[in-house]
């Protein structure tokens, strides 16, 4: 490739890490040569920002990351140590993480999803490399791009064209069989790649991205998502506690309803907003159930296809799909579908080759069959392909017809990431099942327009109906514009990715509506701040895609509401700590009357208030911490929820005084706090550092009532 190396890499996991390391390591040594990295969310493991933290952080991460291999320009790059000729650009990190690290904030590239492959070969990428995993099908051996199919399926082969036009390029698999086999537009043979760099060696542990608690405004938030899921339609959501509550509140919603019902009505959610959940989703039970259309394949999408949530097939066929909406057929094949698909033009009447292998793929015919000379044969049986003649039919359906459909697809993806259950439960699951999760690329999932080579405009609109688009925010402007990725002062918290693709996708489809998910409040006591601001000088989402916002209070629906609507709709949703300033800063630019009052029944927005409303649920079982499950052990969860208590306090500004005074007036150490102590290594503590932070865990772990 010469001396200059711009190596395109995945978003996530699907980096190969070691052969991006023995890239890394050949440059570093030799400052003859260049190295730019063109990827995005380069993953690493956790640490923590103070000894404490460190000390909490340690044990876990030997436990959950061991055998894991970390990719070394990111561990340079924390150092300061990233050398001269190694340019590291992306277009999506984790949220926070770069926010004081110059060389990435400079080399930002600011992409929708939909744009990556194209930014980055504008971008002069000459190789590309990923992590693979190889089955055996039928003799022959196929690669599947598992986790990244989502940008790797479209720069492929933008780069084999280029190829020929005389430009050097190289693409690279590395194997690493722990990974699962997934199918759809994964799936490759081995003359996609020019290297397949296959040894056991390198079947190394992926990273398993650890699971966040779930809190009580996190809870509420995913509650009030959930009611505007309509049944029998379309779901999208991305990582994080949010989209773990919202996949809660849907299996409540339909696995617990009587006491979801309950919720809804206890907490007030139908009294205020009851007509525009009647009217966008519902409270009932899923009978025909949802269908996932998703960037990111997260592991609460098989928790709601085990609860009967996700359970509305799509088949990548127009015409079987607009039948299927249409009523008109069902999975069960009987010869009225095979008279409809004639009907509508999916086959001729007199069958042909394509027609025959078309009705056998679906599974209107049986695997089966063979066709010769214009004739099925069925065993010893031919049967004529004329369906003109009704004796001709008579036979195909006493001879040919197959039982149900076959090729359903529950879950259109692009890629995935999540703990390691995630992957388990991916590799665990039967050929059959794992097959009804399509991965795809993004030009599919994340966009509408476009009829391309994965599937035309005219099937997504049939197989996305009623499509919720449900993402996550940071704050949100009164004019309705939204910020997610990054500051005022230019500063990128995170990354576009696909939020905007699927904003705009759901403005253009008929039935669809955008859902942005934004905490209310940040912080907390006298820190603490609204999320719903004024306005803000950093913008995601413009105003006019404004669509329907929810926080912890509510729901706002703003579109194509008048600008006065829109305000008044989003300060019923703001903490009341924050209502009357923004209502007066409105009124002062006269972009709602003078006279106007927030309603008396969005006047207790509180935290407090929050609590109160879902103590009782939480008696009974409900809306625990970890829902999905947890990576972390008892004691874990103990001390991380009691250091982060303490981490709070200490950040307020004589909260750090008071509580350093009162953790020094311990003097003995209680015995239930000693295993919490061991586990810190602070049981038996040797330095006066590490005597302060055994007083001030105790402190913590007391405050918490753990001890």
């Amino acid at each position: 490739m010469g001396r200059k190396i711009i190596l395109g890499l995945p978003l996530g996991l699907g980096k190969p890490n070691q052969l991006a390391n023995a890239i890394y390591r050949r440059v570093k040594a030799d400052p003859s040569l260049s190295l730019v990295l063109c990827t995005a969310l380069s993953l690493e493991k956790p640490k923590g920002g103070s000894d404490l933290e460190q000390k909490f952080l340690g044990p876990f991460v030997e436990r959950m990351f061991s055998g894991y291999v970390d990719l070394e320009y990111m561990v340079d790059l924390r150092k300061g140590a990233l050398p001269a000729n190694v340019e590291l650009r992306e277009f999506y990190a984790k949220a926070g993480s770069y926010l004081n690290v110059d060389h990435t904030q400079q080399n930002y590239i600011s992409s929708n999803y939909t744009h990556a492959w194209r930014d980055t070969i504008d971008n002069g990428v000459n190789v590309i490399a990923q992590m693979v995993c190889k089955k055996e099908i039928n003799g022959e051996t196929f690669y599947s791009m598992s986790c990244n199919p989502e940008v790797a399926s479209d720069i492929g082969p933008a780069l084999r064209e280029m190829e020929k036009q005389g430009r050097k390029i190289a693409i690279i698999a590395q194997v690493n069989q722990n990974l699962p086999f997934m199918y759809g537009d994964a799936v490759v043979r081995g003359d996609n790649y020019d290297i397949i760099i296959d040894s056991p060696d390198y079947y190394t542990r992926l990273f398993g991205a650890p699971k966040m608690s779930i809190t009580t405004p996190d809870y509420m938030i995913g509650m009030y998502a959930s009611t505007l899921i309509k049944d029998g339609g379309t779901l999208q959501i991305g990582i994080g506690s949010l989209g773990d509550a919202l996949c809660y509140g849907l299996q409540m919603r339909h696995a617990q309803n009587a006491e979801y019902k309950d919720f809804v009505k206890k907490t007030d959610m139908w009294d205020k907003f009851g007509a525009v959940i009647d009217r966008i989703g519902g409270i009932d039970a899923f009978d025909e159930g949802i269908t996932g259309s998703t960037e990111m394949l997260v592991d609460g999408y098989l928790h709601l296809v085990n609860s009967g949530v996700v359970k509305r097939k799509t088949y990548n066929n127009v015409h079987i799909q607009r039948l299927l909406n249409e009523k008109k057929i069902t999975d069960a094949v009987t010869p009225k579908t095979l008279e409809l698909l004639v009907e509508a033009g999916a086959v001729h009447p007199v069958l042909t080759a394509d027609d025959f292998n078309f009705l056998r793929e679906f599974g209107i015919f049986k695997e089966d069959l063979a066709f010769d000379n214009g004739d099925i044969l069925a065993g010893p049986t031919r049967v004529p392909a004329d369906l003109n003649d009704a004796a001709n039919m008579a036979m195909v359906a006493a001879h040919c017809l197959g039982d149900r459909l076959k090729n359903e697809i529950l879950i259109h993806g692009g890629f995935f990431l999540g703990p390691e259950g995630l992957y388990k439960a991916l590799n665990d699951m039967s050929e059959e099942q794992r097959k009804k999760i399509f991965m795809t690329s993004v030009l599919n999932v994340n966009q509408l327009y476009g009829n391309n080579r994965y599937s035309s405009e005219e099937l997504k609109v049939l197989q996305r109906r009623h499509g919720r688009f449900v993402n996550a925010c940071l704050m949100v402007s009164l004019s309705g514009a939204v910020v997610s990725d990054g500051l005022e002062s230019g500063q990128v918290v995170s990354g576009v990715g696909g939020q905007y693709n699927f904003v705009s996708q759901a403005h253009a489809l008929p039935d669809a509506r955008s859902i942005l998910m934004c905490k209310g409040v940040r912080g907390s006591g006298k820190s603490a701040g609204s999320n719903i601001v004024f306005n803000y000088g950093h913008t995601t989402i413009p105003r006019h895609l404004r669509d329907f916002v929810i926080t912890e209070y509510g729901i706002a629906d703003l579109r194509g509401k008048m600008d006065k609507e829109v305000i008044a709709q989003l300060l019923n949703i703001t903490d009341s700590r924050f209502q009357d300033a923004l209502l007066q800063k409105a009124k002062e630019v006269r972009k709602i009357p003078a006279d106007y009052v927030i309603p008396d029944q969005f006047r207790n927005n509180y935290p407090q208030r929050l609590e109160d409303d879902i103590a009782l649920f939480k008696k009974k079982g409900l809306f625990v911490p970890f829902p999905f499950g947890t990576d972390f052990t008892p004691e874990e969860l103990v001390i991380g929820k009691s250091l982060k208590w303490l981490k709070a306090q200490m950040s307020e500004g004589m909260g750090k005084v008071r509580g350093l005074g009162k953790a020094m007036t311990i003097r003995t150490v209680p015995e239930k706090a000693i295993p919490y102590l061991e586990r810190l290594q602070l049981d038996k503590p040797e330095s006066a550092k590490e005597k302060m932070m055994q007083k001030l865990v105790i402190y913590a772990l007391s405050a918490q009532g753990a001890i």
